[in-house]
């Protein structure tokens, strides 16, 4: 370990390793990353509170573990102590986002999750100036949400500079959701939706738009849902008016359009706990051989005053085996030195190209 002293300031340095810490390893996503982590020359130490489960996963990989529950702050500051950065794939976000950023915050520890949820964007942003005094990187949405569309946003903001409205959409060819994405999806039903109106985050009907999207492999219907991209986005590119979408079948859009007569039910703790007992039932997430086979897809579109629209598409690995690469990949550049101080979204950190370094990933741009 290192220090140095500057104007009676104590910054403590670590030294620089491989290791991190993944909090959540037992996960869908989390087993997914410890999986791939070699071929990124990273060692992960395995971290999360069910020792039977944690433990196993451990001594499969050889890699090093930790049990640790996330309200034991003693616990958890001592274990961050020891690591420059942690990947928090422990959800949902909106009940474990905050311990562990402020253990980062005390131990001056990197921070980067796979969070796609608005309000968990929101909440870490407030802690920019306390990350730039830590001299850490606190980079939520480090997988599949949000970095394609973050990159997407970011490069059309740079094509169309005095864009006035943006657009994305994401659809998914095949695979399908993990026990994590869909609880989160689970605790927040009938809640509605949400869009940017002029620089504000303004709550809607969750479908009260939807449209017909050409991705370049195929034309699909999408309807607008609160995404992530509706914080990160437009802390990337500064654009006031934002509009998030998702491939659905016409027949779900159309049943939204009566919503407000079930909303209520769907808010109701017996419900929500039914579903979560089916969702527990499913399988973990897709398989290996659904991930192959399947792709995700992605569409953004900006507009400036003048009506002119500039529009990229995108198409890569499946939702999950994309999160793993990006999460890795941001992953090793903070562990070898590439890092920002302070809330960072994916494009503000790397750039609008991070995601071509994602293998299998095709992007095209369309000029209106």
């Amino acid at each position: 370990m290192k220090w140095w002293i500057c104007h009676s300031t104590i910054v403590h340095f670590r030294m620089s390793t491989n290791s991190f810490l993944l909090y959540g390893a037992n996960g869908y996503t989390g087993e997914l990353i410890t999986r791939y982590a070699q071929q990124y020359n990273l060692q992960p130490i395995l971290a999360g509170r069910r020792k039977e489960v944690i433990e196993p996963l451990a001594n499969q990989f050889n890699y090093p573990f930790k049990i640790l529950d996330l309200n034991d702050t003693a616990s958890l500051i001592a274990a961050l102590k020891d690591v420059t950065l942690v990947i928090h794939a422990a959800g949902p976000f909106q009940y474990t986002a905050k311990q562990m950023i402020e253990a980062c915050l005390e131990t001056g520890t990197h921070y980067l999750d796979i969070n796609g949820d608005i309000a968990v964007f929101e909440l870490i942003k407030r802690y920019d100036e306390a990350a730039k005094k830590a001299g850490i990187m606190l980079l939520p949405g480090a997988g599949f949400d949000v970095v394609p569309t973050d990159c997407v946003a970011l490069q059309l903001k740079n094509l169309l500079p005095d864009a006035i409205e943006l657009d994305l959409a994401f659809a998914t060819l095949g695979g399908g959701l993990s026990h994590g994405t869909a609880t989160t999806m689970a605790s927040k039903l009938g809640e509605g939706g949400a869009v940017r109106r002029n620089g504000k985050i303004i709550r809607q009907a969750i479908g009260k738009k939807g449209m017909w999207v050409d991705f370049g492999k195929k034309k699909l219907f999408v309807m607008s849902i609160p995404w992530g991209d509706i914080s990160t986005a437009f802390t990337t590119t500064g654009i006031f008016a934002i509009t998030s979408y998702t491939g659905v079948p016409k027949r779900t859009f159309n049943l939204l359009k009566f919503q407000g007569l079930f909303n209520w039910l769907l808010r109701t703790n017996f419900l929500r706990k039914y579903i979560m007992k089916k969702i527990d039932q499913r399988p973990a997430g897709p398989s290996d051989a659904q991930r192959s086979k399947a792709l995700s897809l992605i569409w953004g579109q900006v507009k400036n005053s003048n009506g002119k629209k500039i529009a990229i598409q995108l198409s890569g690995p499946e939702g999950y085996t994309l999160t793993t690469y990006a999460a890795l990949l941001i992953a090793q550049k903070v562990l070898s030195g590439d890092f920002k101080t302070g809330y960072q979204t994916p494009g503000t950190a790397y750039g609008e190209d991070l995601i071509m370094e994602i293998p299998g990933v095709e992007r095209k741009v369309i000029a209106s």
